[in-house]
């Protein structure tokens, strides 16, 4: 990921509007559709990591919780 800080609900949104573009296309130009199928995988590829993070961040969360209930 970038240095800014990832969002996931924009690159959801973006991944959406990606696909929104190809499905208007009646021709899709090749160097488009291909620097479209380049951001779309990279923004798959950081939501992918960006989700394993959160996951592991509840898993923490319940963790601690499961802790103070003991």
């Amino acid at each position: 990921m970038s240095d800014k800080k990832f969002n996931l609900k924009d690159s959801l949104h973006r991944l959406n509007e990606i696909v929104e573009w190809f499905e208007e296309q009646k021709e899709v130009d090749v160097e488009a559709g291909l620097e479209k199928v380049k951001e779309g995988a990279k923004l798959v590829k950081d939501c992918k990591v960006r989700l394993a993070e959160i996951e592991n961040e509840f898993e923490k969360v319940k963790e601690e919780a499961d802790k103070d209930s003991e």
